[in-house]
């Protein structure tokens, strides 16, 4: 047998701690909740050392913990089971320990009367406005099971398109990152000796040359100050973009690069689709699904146009022509929308929508990586290049004059 130490609320919401002997975790777990104890944490004794404990704390929910969590509370939903106990398991089940105690508050809320959108509505960082406004609706139709799988199939969505764009931006910020180092490395230990030697000559030194060696003398004297300015310019800035006026103005640089602002766009248009469609589908009004897409778009541009286009269509005016007068929505998309407000069927047509950019965000992420290599190679060949021909020629010319 096994001692464990649990740490759990009773039926009362009081805190109990306690040991309980059993062969396995498992097993300990069913024997507490038959017990009518909501878990919170469980473990073998001696299993969890302070450094453990710390590490806990820097736990993160990611996003297909809760795809995983929305499709099992979907799955228990069509079983019957009640709301309580359904949170009662997923606590006990969970691997995570941030989402594990995130769901015994749930569920001690649950039980004290609160709904399941109110008591959800409590852990903004894990479940965004929009996923509760999806629950309070479900809750008001009666459709939790489909409410949830829906979620779990949006989440999913979102989290592919994302997670792409992201991890194509991995290795081109590795390969740079690597490059600046090694330039850096050069700089401030190999050249300045090949400085003292071409100095010493008293040979003319071609203008490239001294540019290069003027670089070298500046990171080798103030690299310290150079890294302390670097720190402080980058704290600053992240706290100015933190601030709404810095969000703008950070949203409007990223959308006017290259390319990359295009992406950025149909990334955005793809994931304010996607809500909207979902979110009308399950009964959502048009002004609400609005609202709540401009705070979960995550970018203020869209967000602050998001939030105009609802009060316009709260005053009667329909979503298409709304629209329309906003440059960041496409003609394509706003014809696309007044078709559906035309045929009534607008959930359906923005789900169209969605997927044609997502579509679009695959091409051209899979387009962009493609470009960055040879872009990157070529990049790399010039910069090493000139920093060769900056050395090499002088002592070229040095060696042909003796």
């Amino acid at each position: 047998m096994t001692v464990f130490f649990y740490k759990a609320f009773d039926q009362t919401g009081q805190v109990r701690e306690g040991t309980i002997d059993a062969v396995n975790r498992d097993i300990a777990i069913s024997a507490l909740q038959r017990r009518g104890l909501i878990l919170q944490s469980i473990r073998e004794k001696g299993d969890q050392s302070l450094l453990t404990r710390n590490l806990t704390f820097f736990e993160r929910i990611k996003a297909k913990d809760i795809v995983m969590l929305s499709r099992q509370i979907a799955t228990l939903f069509e079983a019957q089971v009640s709301a309580l106990r359904i949170f009662k398991l997923l606590s006990a089940e969970t691997q995570n320990p941030a989402l594990r105690e995130r769901l015994v508050e749930i569920a001690n809320d649950l039980q004290s009367g609160m709904t399941i959108g109110d008591a959800l509505s409590k852990h903004p960082k894990v479940f965004s406005k929009f996923f509760v406004s999806m629950v309070r609706t479900g809750e008001e139709t009666g459709k939790l099971d489909k409410t949830f799988a829906y979620l779990a199939d949006y989440i999913d969505r979102t989290y592919e398109v994302t997670s792409k764009a992201k991890n194509a931006l991995i290795y081109p910020a590795f390969v740079i990152l690597t490059f600046i180092g090694v330039m850096v490395l050069m700089l401030t230990t190999v050249i300045p000796r090949l400085s003292d030697i071409l100095t010493e000559t008293g040979q003319e030194i071609p203008i490239y040359t001294k540019i290069v060696l003027g670089v070298s003398n500046f990171l080798t004297n103030y690299f310290i100050l150079l890294i302390a300015g670097t720190v402080i310019g980058g704290a600053l800035l992240y706290k100015y973009y933190s601030t709404p006026e810095g969000k703008v103005r950070l949203s409007a640089l990223r959308m006017s690069i290259p390319y990359v602002g295009t992406l950025y766009q149909k990334l955005f248009l793809s994931r304010i689709s996607d809500n909207m469609s979902t979110m009308l589908s399950s009964g959502i009004q048009m002004v609400r699904a609005v609202e709540i897409s401009a705070d979960v778009v995550d970018d203020a541009v869209y967000g602050e146009v998001l939030k105009k286009a609802a009060m316009e269509i709260q005053s009667g005016r329909p979503a298409s022509e709304v629209f329309d007068k906003y440059p960041e929505f496409p003609s394509i998309m706003v014809a696309m929308i007044k078709i559906g407000e035309e045929t009534g069927e607008l959930g359906k047509i923005l789900e169209t929508v969605a997927k044609f950019y997502r579509r679009e965000v695959k091409n051209a992420v899979d387009t962009l990586v493609t470009m960055i290599e040879p872009i990157m190679i070529v990049t790399l060949a010039v910069g090493v290049g000139i920093l060769l021909a900056s050395v090499l020629v002088p002592i070229y010319n040095v060696s042909s004059g003796l």
